[in-house]
């Protein structure tokens, strides 16, 4: 789950992590009252909306004054701020952070992210804040450092060190920068969180540090325990197939495809969409039912896909362990039955009760086509599709 930058700072300032004086307005009119609070003669304002790019599609202005606020508040509020990370479509802008404007030195990156090739936390930090961190990657490689937290010994204090020298950092910053990178980490644990990025991270004129954008994003599994942030969810700011899907305890992923696939496990899940590209289709989506499919799981996972309109046909991919192959073979009847699903649909099932569920499925009436293993569904569906 992703969290505005508005709701990420307010975090940022419960872990003692600087940000800039500033808070979020719904219209024009908040926005201007905003900036009289914080007085000034440089205000910020920027659209909130969970994707990056936002300055270079035109949803970050920087001001004057009270009024000038008033006006970029105008024009950002309502505009459908369009991306790389949202897709043509874009997203809709109802809410703007107003923040005093900072005068700035140098710019930095700093993240915390779960790395799993090391099973740990890792601490990527680089002195070429303000870019995409993948395009520094690539051209600027020598400016990136990435450290493997130890889970026992947490952050040490020569990590920063060595972070100071290696990029010849101000060495007076090093006791400030330390403090910021263990208040990360720290919330980076308690809070349960699969990201926490802060892109700038700068040097102010006054040699301070400042979280200019923050960006975090909280692990799923764990909102039953973060009932707090679960409250943030922004469900506007959702996929709304992924919304509904999470309504339903279904792991729903839409994709760019033409072929829906709905699969019990997400190992298995996986290996279906692999073996479609294999055989030179294209996934519409990621949907593991989970192990204990039943027909209203069934029938939820067939209406996430087909509300897809690039969906061409469906392949139900079901290994019966904890279900049994016979029920989701009834289930899948009763679902087709019900919602006069029209496009091509290969079912495969194996496991438990596999040759009940085929005797069930045959003698149906239903218009499907059954297929024996993986490799024969996937080929099966790619051919009806093309």
């Amino acid at each position: 789950m992703k969290l505005h930058e508005y709701q990420a700072k307010t975090l940022f300032k419960e872990y003692g992590i600087p940000v800039p004086d500033g808070d979020v307005a719904k219209t024009p009119e908040e926005a201007r009252e905003v900036a009289k609070k914080l007085m000034g003669d440089k205000f910020v304002v920027k659209a909130q909306v969970q994707a990056g790019g936002r300055g270079k599609a035109g949803g970050v202005r920087v001001v004057s004054t009270a009024e000038e606020v008033f006006l970029a508040a105008q024009k950002i509020l309502g505009m459908r701020l369009v991306s790389k990370q949202t897709g043509p479509e874009g997203r809709l802008v109802k809410k703007i952070l107003v923040e005093r404007g900072l005068e700035i030195k140098s710019e930095m990156y700093c993240a915390f992210l779960i790395d799993r090739s090391k099973e740990r936390v890792s601490l990527i930090f680089s002195t070429a804040g303000g870019m995409d961190i993948e395009e520094v990657a690539e051209q600027h490689p020598d400016k990136i450092r990435k450290i493997a937290i130890d889970p026992v010994n947490g952050l040490q204090p020569y990590i920063v060190r060595d972070l100071v020298f290696y990029f010849g950092i101000n060495p007076n910053l090093s006791s400030s920068l330390y403090n910021l990178l263990s208040n990360m980490y720290k919330m980076f644990i308690e809070k349960d969180l699969s990201l926490i990025e802060i892109n700038p991270l700068v040097i102010t004129d006054r040699d301070e540090l400042m979280a200019i954008d923050a960006k975090v994003n909280v692990e799923d599994n764990a909102l039953f325990r973060q009932k707090a942030l679960a409250e943030m969810r922004d469900p506007d700011e959702e996929d709304q197939r992924e919304r509904i899907a999470h309504q339903y305890n279904l792991n729903y992923i839409s994709l760019s495809g033409n072929i829906g696939c709905l699969v019990n496990g997400a190992g298995l899940a996986m290996a279906t969409m692999d073996i479609i590209k294999y055989f030179g289709g294209e996934p519409a989506n990621f949907l593991d039912i989970g192990g204990g499919a039943n027909k209203q799981s069934i029938t939820e996972g067939f209406k996430l896909i087909l509300s897809d309109p690039k969906v061409r046909g469906i392949l139900v991919n079901i290994f019966g362990g904890i279900v049994k192959c016979d029920l989701v073979a009834q289930s899948v009847i009763e679902a087709v039955k019900e919602m006069g699903i029209s496009v091509p649909l290969v079912v495969r099932l194996e496991g438990t009760n596999a040759e009940q569920a085929r005797e069930i499925i045959r003698s149906s009436g239903i218009k499907l086509y059954y297929a024996q293993g993986m490799s024969e569904a996937a080929e099966m569906i790619v051919k009806l599709v093309t």
